[in-house]
């Protein structure tokens, strides 16, 4: 028998309760009073369980892809927490890259950033060669410099980084960001360590850390190992956060960055055991100045070498630390300059300026292999409009073909509270200003309220995945069980599940208490 298909509908559990009823009062009727009731109460209980059963195998289908087993936060408890890396070699190794930086700055300090006459539009060739000014005295300074430092880089600290994991960074809004992304993680299946970083200690939330840890996840602070106040820009807080992360083979994700499919079997892929280096194409072609490659030596004079390749987007990255440690320490180098210098001179202030390229242009430099994907990103939309929601990047272990792999959302961002907060404004420890669902301008405003998905199936069964169901159901994990969590939001959480995606909540209103207030039902089809 097939549960969806052309068969007549089953009868309805009203039907089944009134017919077993009349039976049993047939076929008991000659009983005491004391065997009538313990027959009766035997049936009771028989027929909850056909009643459950009946709702489980009839009730409305939640999604074909939607695994229903053991939760998520209760099956990643068996990860093993990654041990802290060793603060006193690591700030010595910092300190003494620091040092040989300060020592050889690019020049001029200060490259001025100015605007292209559109960013719609690429820039044709001309408006690329002559939009940044730089001297020939300033551009010798900067490669000699570039020089040296390459020439002072320390070797690959043996003994301090082991094992593999993942890395990401948090902190202000993107904590809220994060919790959707290390939540998807476990929903897809991943069972590596994760590292959250946050730049100190008024950026870390101690109750959070302590939840985190339960599943695997530790909480490490930038400042036990560095002086954050060098960090002027959000964009060099990746790069640091690599380099301080107790791992030696990483997987880097973007607060912003929801997998939707397990990411663990990457660090066995050929394109990574090859390479030791896996990144991700953007949108667009270099727009990199002239001078960059003569600065960074790999051309003899300005060049248009760098072209025609393709910008590499890093909402996520993979990098073996031992094998590109060298790589790894420039591409500090480039981002300790980052806001000054270096971003400028290798985007020119078109679309991407910041750390992105800094990983590429390290290795193109020191001659170094890494594997770019070669699949281009697909754009995923609002269902039923134009609007954009992130960049869906593909499975780099499916070389052949396009599979998706990561959703970096840096349109919409996925945050429980950012969708459905109300009067979060004045929130001292995350404030929402106008959430999604208070913000009638917003493009899932009417989703929201309607109770309709975001993402198109149309779009996800072409590309076989559905993460929008497994979404929710880390926005649930927020909204109902996790310091986080607070009863209208979970209240309109578990509504716009059930209503969506045919998700069942039993155990009355949500009440903010340890274990949630009610199990989550949630069906499998086939």
């Amino acid at each position: 028998m097939t549960i969806y298909g052309d068969d007549p509908d089953p009868p309805p559990p009203t039907y089944l309760l009134r017919n077993t009823l009349r039976k049993i009062r047939r076929r008991h009727k000659g009983g005491s009073p004391r065997q009538q009731i313990v027959i009766l109460l035997g049936w009771l209980f028989l027929i909850y369980v056909v009643f459950r059963a009946h709702q489980y195998l009839f009730g409305k289908p939640s999604s074909p892809f939607l695994v229903c087993d053991t939760p998520t936060h209760e099956r990643s408890h068996h990860i093993i927490l990654p041990d802290a890396p060793n603060k006193e070699s690591l700030s010595w190794t910092w300190k003494t890259l620091q040092a040989v930086y300060d020592a050889h700055p690019p020049q001029p300090l200060e490259l001025t950033l100015k605007p292209f006459k559109s960013l719609a539009d690429f820039p044709d060739l001309e408006d690329i060669k002559n939009h940044t000014h730089i001297s020939t005295e300033d551009a010798q300074a900067s490669r000699d410099s570039h020089v040296q430092v390459t020439k002072k880089l320390l070797p690959y600290p043996d003994g301090l980084f082991s094992g593999q994991g993942i890395v990401m960074l948090a902190g202000g809004r993107y904590t809220g960001f994060a919790t959707t992304g290390l939540g998807m993680l476990r929903e897809v299946g991943s069972k590596l360590p994760v590292e959250i970083w946050v730049k100190d200690h008024q950026e870390e939330n101690e109750e959070w850390c302590k939840e985190l840890a339960n599943e695997g996840i530790a909480c490490r602070r930038l400042s036990d190992y560095m002086d954050t106040k060098l960090l002027e820009h959000g964009y060099q807080l990746k790069i640091s956060s690599i380099f301080f992360s107790s791992f030696e083979q990483i997987l880097f994700l973007d607060a912003d960055n929801v997998p939707v499919r397990n990411p663990d079997g990457i660090f066995k892929s050929k394109a990574f055991t090859n390479t030791g280096v896996i990144l991700w194409p953007d949108y667009w072609k270099h727009t990199g100045a002239p001078l960059l490659p003569y600065i960074v030596g790999l051309s003899d004079a300005a060049s248009e070498v760098l072209r025609g390749d393709q910008t590499a987007e890093s909402g996520q990255l993979m990098w073996d630390k031992k094998r590109h440690w060298k790589a790894l320490s420039l591409a500090a180098y480039y981002n300790y300059y980052g806001p000054q210098h270096y971003y400028t001179l290798i985007s020119q202030g078109w679309a991407g300026w910041g750390d992105k390229d800094t990983f590429t242009i390290a290795l193109q430099s020191l001659r170094q292999d890494f594997y770019m994907v070669p699949h281009k990103l697909v754009t995923l939309f609002v269902n039923g409009s134009s609007s954009g929601i992130g960049m869906l990047q593909a499975d780099p272990t499916k070389p052949a073909a396009y599979e998706p792999m990561f959703l970096h959302s840096n349109i919409i961002k996925w945050s429980i509270r950012g969708f459905f907060c109300s009067g979060c404004a004045d929130d001292e420890r995350d404030p929402v200003a106008l959430s999604a669902w208070e913000n009638a301008e917003s493009s899932i405003n009417r989703h929201l309220k309607e109770h309709r998905r975001i993402f198109s199936m149309e779009h996800m069964e072409s590309m076989k995945i559905d993460p929008e169901p497994l979404i929710w159901k880390s926005f649930e994990h927020v909204a109902c069980r996790s310091v986080w969590q607070h009863p209208g939001l979970c209240n309109r959480t578990r509504e716009h599940m059930e209503q969506t995606f045919g998700y069942e909540f039993y155990g009355g209103e949500a009440s903010p208490v340890s274990g949630g207030g009610g199990d989550q039902i949630c069906r499998r089809i086939g």
